[in-house]
């Protein structure tokens, strides 16, 4: 019996993390998690800038930012390179400037100590027996087995729970590359940088207290080959990077349309980035992990008879709020209308000495 659950969340990024603190006490959960607290634990790549969307989520919980999780500098304009146009241009953004890893740590340390946490476990095999999933994973080299009434997969664009029982929703997936570097530039900067010859997404990068970050969406058959040519030619263009002092890499989702957002049924439930809920134009997923935990405990929570009904209509606002990134990647995306859009100026702002 100690090896049986109410629910079981696969993966504590925000999404995961979020739901285990949310979700009502009178379930026994078990949450597997492939981070941990040492040092090579997995940490995902990603630019770490808290956008407005993701603050307004933390908001409606009520929560605020630990200053250990704040980086330096924090700073209010991003510089948008299109590198084979030879375009630059400044924006305002408001972002947060953050350490990702120790973002995801803080949100796990919120969650319950009711919540049953297998920490750097990763989960290896799933499979459908009567009423209930069972679940197997792997930590300290040892193979455990659990049940669970119901499954989350809040594992991201590699979700095993997603695979394995929904394998005809497929997304398209590319692979984000990251290095770190040492500081270098005379003045920190964000930039978002466009170039058609080696993503059809884009590239970032961002000062971090005392580094310099420098990652990337690509294909995933030519990736690295891709980031290389993305270092070449931005040497070429100013940034001082010298030697990568580490190097990250994961796979995001790439949602195109519609079909690519999922829910999950009957009782296995996907949340985040694993139901691709992920902007198409700026890869910005936290807001949608924050929102569609809320989303899924609340369901839970209520003890309505059909559960994924309810989760799916009350997705609708976010499904809508992706579509209209999607049609807004076109603008982002197209070497001719960003071209037209930054030659324009609009919305640009002038940056002295920039």
């Amino acid at each position: 019996m100690n090896n049986i659950y109410d629910i079981a969340i696969i993966g504590l990024g925000p999404a995961g993390a979020s739901a285990a603190r949310l979700l009502d006490k009178k379930f026994k959960i078990i949450a597997i998690d492939k981070k941990s607290d040492s040092d090579s634990s997995f940490k995902k790549p990603c630019g770490g800038l808290l956008a407005p969307d993701a603050q307004k989520a933390l908001s409606k919980f009520n929560l605020t930012l630990p200053k250990e999780v704040l980086v330096d500098p924090q700073i209010f304009a991003v510089k948008t390179i299109d590198s084979k146009q030879h375009l630059l241009r400044y924006y305002q953004r408001f972002y947060i400037n953050l350490d990702r890893h120790k973002f995801d740590m803080w949100l796990l340390s919120l969650i319950p100590d009711s919540v049953d946490i297998k920490s750097g476990a990763a989960c290896v095999n799933i499979e459908k027996s009567g009423d209930f999933y069972e679940i197997t994973y792997r930590q300290d080299k040892t193979t455990h087995k659990i049940s669970a009434k119901y499954i989350v997969g809040a594992d991201g664009s590699n979700s095993i729970v997603r695979k394995t029982l929904l394998p005809k929703r497929k997304i398209a997936r590319y692979i984000s590359i990251q290095q770190w570097f040492a500081e270098k530039h005379q003045a920190p900067f964000y930039s978002s940088i466009f170039d058609k010859d080696i993503t059809d997404s884009y590239c970032w990068s961002a000062s971090k207290d005392g580094y310099f970050i420098l990652g990337g969406a690509f294909e995933k058959k030519n990736g690295r080959q891709k980031f290389e040519m993305l270092k070449n030619k931005l040497k070429n263009q100013g940034f001082n990077l010298g030697e990568p002092v580490k190097t990250e890499a994961c796979l995001i989702s790439m949602p195109r349309g519609i079909r690519d957002f999922c829910v999950g049924r009957g009782q296995a439930f996907l949340i985040g980035e694993a139901a691709g809920f992920i902007s198409p134009t700026s890869l910005e997923g936290i807001s949608y992990a924050l929102n569609s935990a809320y989303l899924l405990a609340g369901a839970l929570n209520s003890g309505c008879k059909n559960t994924s009904l309810k989760i799916r209509l009350g997705s609708i606002p976010m499904r809508v709020r992706l579509l209209f990134k999607y049609f807004k990647a076109p603008f982002m995306y197209n070497s001719f209308l960003r071209k037209l859009i930054m030659k324009s100026g609009i919305k640009s702002i002038d940056v002295m000495g920039g």
